[in-house]
């Protein structure tokens, strides 16, 4: 599992899906207490049924993100409301191959890319769900698809669902060429936002493909002197890099944050707000229920159009995705 977790997705089966009978059991990766990936054990387990209001899905890629390894850890588990056996996997693309009988929408043979609640994506099958799943984007892969949930969620909440950014407003994102900065730029173009992003040396030309209009390069020094009047600032990243975005934003400007908090007497004297949502004791951008799945169907659009989603999978063209043998999984 070492392996698989170092990259950004991987593939479980063959992406050629014929159909067939849904098996009594699958393999999953499992976990039975709390830890790091040695806790992590490749098992034979039941094929999950789906409720009425269910689709099974039969998984052919499922992405690794940060949450994971806290997740596993259990530092987290009774924020995320998990509980042991654990599977991981929240990001996931594959094609539905059962459905629950109160379930309009999809139907057997449907691709579907989905943000799973409860996890679960780290086996041959899986449960979700109507509210969670869409369908693929025809532009995407399996592999490409299983990367955008999570990630593009994050970003389109923050961006669209708190903030509601408006054409010709200025945009600040933190971390560019990340997984979130690099949808919530796609995602702030398109909406007619004028985007800042910063990033390190290397990626400078990555900002550029990804759309945008300033890139600055976060190793130099004093760059903040470069950028004013913004709108609204997605930081991924607290401690300097926060203390030095205070500074370039707009009177009555916006700051979402998703790992560290705003300092409140900071945004008190410079007139700045929080996020719409978040708090200072719970300023982090969580993707609820609510709002996924207009969101997948929205960025599933402006992936087919070819419009903004240059995506995430530049970054797979740097770290081939590796199809996952039973072999590599055994601990």
């Amino acid at each position: 599992m070492t392996r698989a977790a170092a990259i950004c997705s991987f593939l479980l089966i063959p992406v050629l899906v014929f159909a067939q009978p849904v098996p009594k059991t699958m393999k999953a990766v499992v976990a039975h207490e709390y830890g790091g990936p040695e806790v992590l054990k490749l098992e034979e387990v039941p094929v999950p049924e789906p409720k009425e209001n269910e689709i099974l899905v039969r998984v052919i890629a499922s992405g690794v993100n940060p949450a994971d390894p806290l997740i596993l850890g259990g530092k987290y588990a009774k924020e995320f409301g998990t509980h042991l056996p654990l599977v991981l996997g929240y990001d996931m693309a594959g094609v539905v191959v059962k459905t629950g009988a109160k379930v309009t929408k999809l139907k057997i043979g449907d691709p579907v890319y989905a943000y799973l609640l409860w996890g679960g994506g780290w086996a041959e099958y899986c449960i979700s769900n109507e509210t969670e799943s869409a369908i693929k984007p025809k532009s995407l892969n399996f592999v490409e698809a299983s990367a955008v949930p999570l990630a593009a969620l994050t970003a389109w909440q923050a961006l669209v669902d708190l903030r509601k950014i408006q054409s010709g407003e200025t945009v600040l994102i933190h971390g560019g060429s990340g997984g979130v900065g690099s949808f919530a730029m796609q995602i702030a173009k398109a909406r007619g936002a004028r985007v800042i992003a910063t990033a390190s040396t290397a990626n400078q030309d990555l900002l550029k493909q990804l759309g945008a209009d300033v890139s600055i390069d976060y190793t130099k020094p004093n760059w903040e002197t470069t950028v004013r009047d913004v709108d609204f600032a997605l930081l991924p990243v607290g401690g300097e890099t926060m203390k030095r975005t205070y500074g370039v934003m707009k009177k009555g400007g916006t700051i979402a944050t998703l790992i560290s908090r705003a300092d409140p007497a900071e945004l008190e004297k410079r007139g700045l707000r929080p996020a719409p949502g978040a708090t200072m004791s719970s300023p982090v951008i969580v993707v609820n229920k609510r709002s996924i799945l207009w969101p997948l169907l929205a960025i599933a659009g402006v992936a087919i159009a070819g419009a903004a989603l240059y995506l995430v999978y530049q970054q797979t063209q740097q770290k081939t995705p590796t199809q996952i043998t039973i072999q590599e999984h055994t601990t």
